[in-house]
This record gives C-alpha cells, structure tokens and sequence, in this order.
C-alpha cells in the first residue's frame, strides 16, 4: 500500500528496516508491543522519503526503554538520511538529549527559545538560607521562586557565574549538565537565526506545562 500512494516510496529501505527491528512482515502491527509499533511507524514514514518529519508526542506512551530505542532510532535515521524532524513532547528529559534547538511555550506563549546546550548551561536551580530580601543580582532573570521558613529555591536563568557560596547551584530540573549519550553526527550547515516564530524553524521547538516542540538534524 505504501508504494500505491507514495510516488517516492522506498520499499527496500523499509524491508531492510522491518530486518533490523527482528519483524515478521506476516505479523499484524496490533499483536506488536508499543515500542515495535512506534519503531514501525517511524520505518513507514521515513520509507515515504520525507524531507521533513512532524512527531507529535511519539514517545508518550513508551516505557524508558522503549523511549530511548526510539530515540536513538530517530537519531540514526537524521544522521543516515538527513531528514529534519519537529517533536513535541512534554518529557523535556528525554527531549534533550537529542534536540539542537527547543522552543518552550507555556499557554500557547513562546517562553524560551535557543539552543539546547546554551539554555542548559544558563539555567540553574539555587537553594540556600532563606532570603526575603530583593532585589538579585542585575544578572538574574527570576523565573520561579518558593520559600519556606528556613529555605529559600530559585530557577534562576543567567549567563554569568553564580559565585555566591550561600547558594547551592544545581542543573535546572528536566535539565542534566551533560547528555547521556552523544547524538550521531549529522551534516553541518548554517546556523539558525535566533528565536524564530512558533512553528518556522526548522530544528526544534518545545512545549510543556512547557512542552517541547523539539528538531533534531539538519538546520
């Protein structure tokens, strides 16, 4: 059917990918677990040949396992291809470690937007002895704060060092200092320009309570 309605229809690569997955081609999708279906839907759409894929939380209703099978699926598949790919997802987790540029919107409103290592390297999660007193530092931009009788907690987003030995600097929640595993390596090309509009640019955009809408590729 795939051939039948796709003039650009690739069937050796899906033939070849429905082999590396371990399939039966005379098994239906429905006895398949979750992770195999989700693989198989991937294998289908990049057999259509596309320049660019649109997921919508492809990874919501995976296990962890099956999640970052999934992923590192997408990821040999940019980096084989050199296909673009927009996700949205709300396990920001997990989003990370595979996405060059993110958009996060909270109430359909942009509130972040960059490169994924320079907005993890400028978020920070600060907790110490409480503190009423304002104003922060000039260099601060206070996103979310909470106090309680002794403590005080900031999600704090700067670019300069935080030197203060009264806080304690953690990575920003969802967010690791480091990706666990490296993304495979994908052609380079010219740099995005900077916060484009919601939907236009063609890495990765992001939403969750912040979600993220996320590109992983080619630019």
């Amino acid at each position: 059917m795939g051939g039948w309605l796709n003039p650009g229809w690739d069937g050796e690569l899906a033939e070849r990918r429905v082999r590396q997955l371990g399939l039966d081609p005379r098994q239906r999708a429905g006895s398949l677990s979750g992770g195999q279906r989700a693989r198989l839907a991937l294998t289908l759409a990049v057999a259509k040949r596309p320049e660019l894929l649109l997921l919508d939380e492809p990874v919501a209703s995976l296990d962890p396992l099956a999640r970052r099978e999934f992923l590192q699926g997408l990821m040999e598949t940019v980096a084989e291809y050199g296909v673009s790919v927009v996700l949205s997802s709300h396990l920001i987790a997990d989003v990370e470690r595979v996405c060059d540029y993110l958009v996060v919107l909270t109430a359909s409103r942009v509130r972040v937007a960059g490169e994924t290592e320079a907005l993890l390297a400028s978020h920070h999660r600060l907790s110490g002895p409480r503190r009423d007193a304002r104003p922060y530092p000039a260099s601060w931009e206070v996103i979310e704060e909470s106090h309680t009788d002794r403590q005080s907690v900031l999600l704090v987003r700067t670019d300069k060092e935080i030197i203060d030995p009264a806080w304690t600097v953690k990575p920003a929640p969802g967010c690791s200092p480091t990706r666990s595993s490296p993304r495979p390596a994908v052609p380079s090309r010219p740099s995005p320009s900077p916060r484009p509009a919601p939907g236009t640019h063609p890495r990765c955009s992001r939403a969750a309570p912040t979600s993220p809408l996320c590109t992983c590729g080619k630019s």
